[in-house]
């Protein structure tokens, strides 16, 4: 079958690889739509495992199914969560699916950027969801990164009312501007770099709009109201981004770092001012599988209109295309692989 092949940002190949055999407890699936996440062209995370097939954010249709899978057949849609939790573990039980040793090891063989998967049975057992009839395959493709952002803001607490202020408005800033504008935010605030994002920000929910260099506390209480925001979202990995995030946060507000930093990246702030005004500072990685299933029901609800989001679809020999479109981060903001175009 074929694969694209990932070696760096710049490097994406079209390759043969045998078509993955499944055992018993198994599925093999048709992958039909494939998305092109923000985290797959960060190099200082992927280069270390290169060469490999990347692609998580996928859905497709069963084609082969193993001995004892009884719950599943050839012909279901399906949307397929790559890591999968125990859900028995401390961490678990405690409502963090998401540093669970299981869900931090699995995954499915040998990426979404390739025609055919297999699903490992602990894939199988707690990682397959049908797809709903009103739910198109590139729709699926929205359910992980949804599913994150999800997570985030309900462990952020955002209420009905609040200011929001999201930094970078790539794919994860632009979902997490639809869902705040869906859950009620009051105002909305969106920055970046660049003109086309900031259209998109605009497009998809927020009020405002600003330039990155342009972020200051200043700027936003003339923005606000004479107030800092409630909530601050970070969705740029740049030290400047949480900067700007920490001062532009209200007395009481949050601070939800949904992008990472680079290992060894470290910033200085206020510990004074962070605890004497009552700051929440909180990371946030991947979804759990209630955030899963609310994800589908946002999308197959319409309550999100999340294919206009789609700037890019493109057959698997232009993945390069695809990775160099999100790298640079311009005109762009979804882009989806479709391996069998």
């Amino acid at each position: 079958m074929r694969v694209a092949m990932y070696y760096n940002n710049r490097d994406v190949r079209l390759e043969e690889i045998p078509t993955p055999r499944i055992g018993s407890g198994e599925l093999l699936v048709k992958v039909l739509a494939s998305g092109i996440c923000g985290s797959d062209v960060m190099e200082w995370y992927r280069m270390k495992k290169a060469p490999r097939v990347l692609g998580h954010e996928i859905a497709g249709e069963i084609v082969e199914v193993g001995g004892g899978v009884d719950r599943y057949k050839v012909g279901d849609r399906v949307f397929v969560s790559h890591h999968v939790p125990c859900n028995t573990c401390h961490y678990c039980l405690n409502g963090y699916h998401t540093v669970c040793d299981t869900l931090r090891s699995t995954n499915f063989d040998p990426g979404g950027f390739a025609e055919f998967i297999r699903v490992p049975r602990i894939n199988v057992d707690r990682g397959i969801f049908v797809l709903p009839d009103e739910v198109s395959f590139e729709e699926g493709v929205f359910i992980e990164p949804l599913a994150c952002v999800l997570r985030g803001q309900r462990l952020a607490r955002l209420m009905p009312g609040q200011t929001v202020f999201v930094i970078g408005s790539g794919i994860s800033g632009v979902l997490h501007i639809a869902l705040a504008r869906f859950s009620g935010a009051g105002r909305i605030i969106a920055s970046d770099i660049n003109e086309y994002r900031l259209n998109a920000a605009r497009q998809f929910g927020a009020d405002e709009t600003i330039y990155a260099k342009e972020v200051n506390p200043r700027k936003m209480r003339e923005i606000n109201k004479g107030r800092l925001v409630d909530l601050s979202i970070v969705c740029s990995a740049t030290i400047s981004a949480h900067t700007q995030a920490l001062q532009s946060v209200d007395r009481g507000g949050t601070v939800l770092c949904f992008a990472p930093l680079e290992p060894g990246l470290n910033f200085l702030f206020s510990f004074f001012d962070f605890w004497n005004n009552g700051i929440t500072l909180l990371p946030t990685y991947g979804g759990s599988p209630s955030d899963i299933v609310t994800a589908i029901e946002l999308i197959r609800s319409r309550r999100m209109l999340l294919q206009e989001m789609i700037t890019h679809r493109l057959p698997l020999a232009e993945t390069g295309l695809g990775f160099k479109l999100v790298a640079e981060a311009k005109e762009s903001i979804k882009v989806i692989i479709e391996p069998h175009r």
